[in-house]
Formats: structure tokens, sequence, C-alpha cells
């Protein structure tokens, strides 16, 4: 597992190809990761995100990904994905494998070499981090991404060892 690397930062201040935003099914910025992306991105990305068009009321909905222009970020794009609220989803796992497939799929489409990637569903939609480690890194591991280069930007060092578990065990 070359390609995919995991640090306690900050994934705004990541330099590569493509930030992977942790969103809502409305893209119009929110808490944690989504509300930290857009306030550093700057209003460029609120635009961007309100140019994707609406499909039954939601821009992006849950287990997909939609791909905007990054505004102030230090990246070309930013992939707006929308994982699973936990409790609410009768199979969680495959919504948030969903979420990762189709925001890596995304970047490959357009020819992203390197990705940052949050802990998607792991603040406020209450996704237990090391079940969401598993399923994140079981999907980051397979064929066709190993041209990518992935990193996970994990909030904290509580956050960082139960992804270092996680990875490690899938060694």
């Amino acid at each position: 597992m070359q390609n995919i690397f995991l640090i306690n930062g900050d994934i705004t201040k990541a330099s590569v190809d493509a930030i992977v935003n942790a969103a809502n099914t409305r893209m119009l910025g929110g808490g944690g990761v989504d509300g930290a992306i857009h306030r550093a991105a700057g209003p460029e990305l609120l635009k961007a995100c309100y140019e994707v068009k609406k499909v039954d009321g939601k821009r992006c909905p849950f287990g997909d990904a939609r791909i905007t222009s990054a505004g102030n970020l230090d990246a070309r794009y930013v992939i707006h994905t929308v994982g699973p609220i936990y409790d609410k989803f009768a199979h969680p796992e495959e919504v948030l494998a969903s979420a990762y497939r189709r925001s890596l799929d995304l970047a490959l489409k357009n020819d992203c070499k390197s990705v940052a990637l949050p802990a998607i569903s792991c603040g406020i939609y209450g996704y237990p981090p090391q079940e969401a480690a598993q399923v994140a890194l079981e999907v980051c591991r397979r064929k066709e991404y190993q041209s990518l280069t992935m990193t996970f930007y994990l909030f904290g060092e509580e956050m960082l060892a139960i992804w270092q578990s996680a990875f490690n065990k899938a060694e």
C-alpha cells in the first residue's frame, strides 16, 4: 500500500490534484470538514457548487460524488461526496464504500494523480471510525486505484491511531 498515506493534518492545506470533501446533499457547506473546505476555498467554491444541477432536490445523493473547481485551495478540484448517516441506513458500509469509489473514479476520470481524503461520515454522521477506516482502506487498495497517491488527512492523534491500526491490519 505504498500509494496510501495517513497523516494528522488539515486537509485544506493539501497540495494535491483533488481534495475530497465530506459534503452534505446540498453541497453548500456545513460543519466539520465541509465547512473548513468551504471557508478555505472562498466564495468561488460555493459558486461552483450552486452550478451543480439538483436532482430530486439534491446536488449530490448519499453514496455519490460530484466534482467542482477548488477555489483558493492548492488543488485543481474538490470532489464532493456524501457518506451515510450511520444510524439511518440499513447497510451504511455499502453507502460509505460507494462514496469512496465514486470519488476516486471521478479523480481518475479527471486525470488526477494525487488525492486528499477525509474520514468520510466519521463526524456528525456518526460512523464509527474503526469501521469506516476498514471500509475506506478496502476501497483504496483496489487495483484500479493503484495509480493514485491517496493521503488521508485525519483530525487528531486519536483518529490517526485508529486509522493506523486498520491500515496495519490490512497489510
